[in-house]
């Protein structure tokens, strides 16, 4: 590029900063910029922070140990005298140079490596310094560079490598360097397409991801979803779901996001349920259920398809995360950047879009998880119809434009109408082209299991399907004429055989709830416990002339015939009669107890003594006190005549 066309690149460039109130002239051939736009990036240019804040946190000592390693005389014992000398000679890129100049080798090879790749998420940066966990052929350099202030480590950063200043970086990089400017944007390979070949694929993709939306979304109204205790829907159920509606993981997720940002599902306590918005959206046409999911699309706060976060561990749907703005910029950067292609031409892959997208949209953010540039992204505009062949289709470019109605027109364009008929097989098996009515498919979901899901849905015939029908109460004439209303000629004599069979099996055995059951040999007296009004209360039916089933326990009910008069007994499970005895209750006596290593002997029973209380208090009133005998078994000592446990007795008093 000519130095004429990088001139015109640069002037639109600050016209358009201009025209933003981003950056202005000062009137002294200066340009100033937006305090705000400073942060916008992390390390502008690969630029680190400047020195001084680098220092902020560092002592006047060890200001002093970095100016005599630079041999310069510490001015004074303040810690800023110390600092200003420090700054004003890192800021002098020809003594920064000489320096550097003067370094051991490997010291000047780690500073150049540094400077030259500052800012870089590649390989080198891996290099660098750790403190803590040095490399062994760089700790020599790294150490020689940290002791005089060419690199700097901040403290209570953990094992964080050592950060350069900016004065370092921009005097190693030498007078006669530029930052980088592309005024133009990147050439990427294309291929031409027709705007007939984008619209068919493009048509393709949507009335798919329409189906399966409409799958996902069904499913998750009839099974809400568990959340996890952290919040958000787990890998568990998300593959839970992806298996019972024939979907991929990504798809999946992002039916969940784009539904819980368009409203049709919310958070109930520890599920995530189906909303009253979401029984309209069933009901609408193709066309206007893809329509309100691609708005939600547009402006969903984060990427809908992450599934992994920096570490690779795996991430949850509907976590309720931070906005993110660099996903919404990736997802205006996409569209920006395929709108820009030339007309009728495509790229091979949506994914060598990425580096478009980064010079349009620089503060896009990049998932971890993807191998190409914004491929996660990418992926998702093709799932949902925008981007086609490689190019914007009219779904995309009505995305692109924030325009509502040319989005809901080219929806509609692409989309059928909703499928209300289907076309059974002798091979039981219901196919759909399109995407089917919500009553079509609630209809086939109830009779059928569902087995694949696309621009043509197939549901399979079983007898477990019907029975399954015929548990809801259906009649198999009423499945007969449902299925017969919805069909393209006449019911296959298969399905119909089917339906039949299976209900004349259906019922053969029945299954009563029951607490206990009443029989006896005389059935005119179990019609009247039957119909007596004081028995009403237990619930009884009658089965067989000599049976009568009771929803009430049996103890209850065994003491709700005596109060009425009656004399049953009880039986037990092996029909023998239950004889009842009256239990007394009994406290349990406590355990003795011993002391560690005693050993456990027999207590003789004693006779009870009677006690005279007073008199005995009177003797231990009145005894002589006793003084330490060391002869303790010497007879008639007082020690000898002391009991050195007190008795039962004295214990009492």
């Amino acid at each position: 590029m000519t130095k004429a066309e990088t001139d015109r690149g640069l002037d639109a460039a600050l016209e358009t900063l201009a025209d933003h109130a981003l950056v202005w002239p000062d009137g002294q051939g200066l340009l100033h910029m937006a305090e705000p736009l400073r942060h916008a990036w992390h390390s502008p240019l690969g630029l680190d922070a400047p020195l001084a804040r680098l220092l902020a946190d560092t002592t006047s000592e060890e200001l002093r140990r970095m100016l005599v390693a630079l041999d310069i005389p510490a001015p004074g014992t303040t810690k800023k005298d110390r600092l200003a000398t420090l700054l004003e000679h890192h800021s002098d890129p020809e003594r920064v140079a000489a320096v550097v100049a003067s370094a051991p080798v490997a010291t000047r090879k780690l500073l150049e490596r540094r400077a030259r790749h500052q800012g870089e998420q590649g390989q080198e940066q891996t290099e660098f310094l750790m403190l803590g966990a040095p490399r062994a052929d760089s700790e020599s350099g790294a150490r020689w560079a940290l002791e005089r202030g060419l690199l700097v480590q901040v403290r209570y950063s953990g094992y964080e490598p050592a950060r350069m200043p900016a004065e370092v970086t921009l005097a190693l990089r030498g007078a006669d360097w530029h930052a980088p400017f592309k005024p133009c944007p990147p050439i990427v390979q294309t291929v031409s397409v027709s705007e007939a070949e984008v619209d068919r694929e493009a048509a393709a993709a949507a009335t798919a991801f329409t189906a399966h939306a409409t799958s996902v979304l069904a499913a998750c109204a009839a099974s809400p979803p568990a959340r996890l205790k952290s919040g958000g829907v787990g890998t568990r159920e998300l593959s839970r779901i992806g298996k019972a509606t024939q979907c991929d993981d990504i798809v999946v997720r992002l039916v969940l996001e784009t539904a819980y940002e368009g409203g049709l599902l919310a958070r109930d306590g520890d599920r995530v349920a189906a909303t009253e918005g979401y029984d309209a959206w069933a009901e609408r046409e193709p066309a206007e259920q893809l329509t309100e999911l691609l708005q939600a699309w547009r402006t969903l706060p984060l990427t809908a398809t992450q599934a992994r976060d920096e570490a690779g561990k795996a991430l949850s749907a509907l976590a309720g995360t931070p906005p993110c703005g660099g996903c919404v910029q990736a997802r205006d950067g996409l569209l920006t950047a395929a709108a820009g292609l030339p007309t009728d031409q495509g790229v091979q892959s949506p994914g060598e879009l990425g580096p478009l997208v980064a010079w349009h949209r620089p503060l896009a953010d990049q998932l971890p998880q993807d191998a190409t540039p914004f491929a996660s992204v990418a992926r998702e505009a093709e799932l949902l119809g925008a981007i086609a062949r490689g190019s914007l289709s009219r779904i995309g470019a009505a995305l692109q434009a924030d325009d509502g109605k040319a989005l809901a027109a080219a929806s509609r364009r692409l989309l059928p109408t909703a499928t209300s008929t289907a076309r059974f097989g002798a091979d039981l098996t219901a196919v759909v082209t399109g995407t089917p009515s919500a009553r079509l498919a609630a209809l086939l979901d109830a009779v059928a299991e569902r087995e694949t899901v696309g621009t043509a849905s197939v549901w399979r015939f079983s007898p477990s399907t019907i029975r399954c029908a015929l548990d809801t109460g259906r009649t198999p004439d009423a499945i007969t004429a449902d299925l017969t209303d919805v069909a393209i000629g006449a019911l296959p004599q298969p399905l119909s055989y089917l339906i039949h069979d299976t209900a004349r099996a259906h019922g053969r055995v029945r299954i009563t709830p029951a607490a206990c059951v009443i029989h006896s040999e005389e059935p005119a007296f179990l019609v009247e416990l039957a119909a007596h009004r004081k028995l009403a209360e237990l619930g009884l039916r009658r089965l067989a002339p000599t049976v009568l089933v009771c929803r009430t326990p049996l103890d209850k009910t065994l003491a709700a015939l005596r109060a009425a008069g009656y004399a049953p007994v009880a039986e037990k499970a092996d029909g023998t009669v239950r004889v009842e005895r009256t239990r007394h209750r009994r406290a349990s006596a406590p355990a003795p107890t011993f002391l560690p290593g005693q050993r456990r002997r027999s207590v003789p029973t004693k006779t009870p003594v009677d006690v005279d209380l007073g008199v005995l208090a009177a003797r231990l009133r009145d005894a002589p006190p006793t003084l330490p005998d060391p002869d303790r078994s010497a007879p008639g000592s007082p020690m000898a005549r002391t009991p050195r446990r007190s008795s039962p007795d004295t214990r009492r008093i």
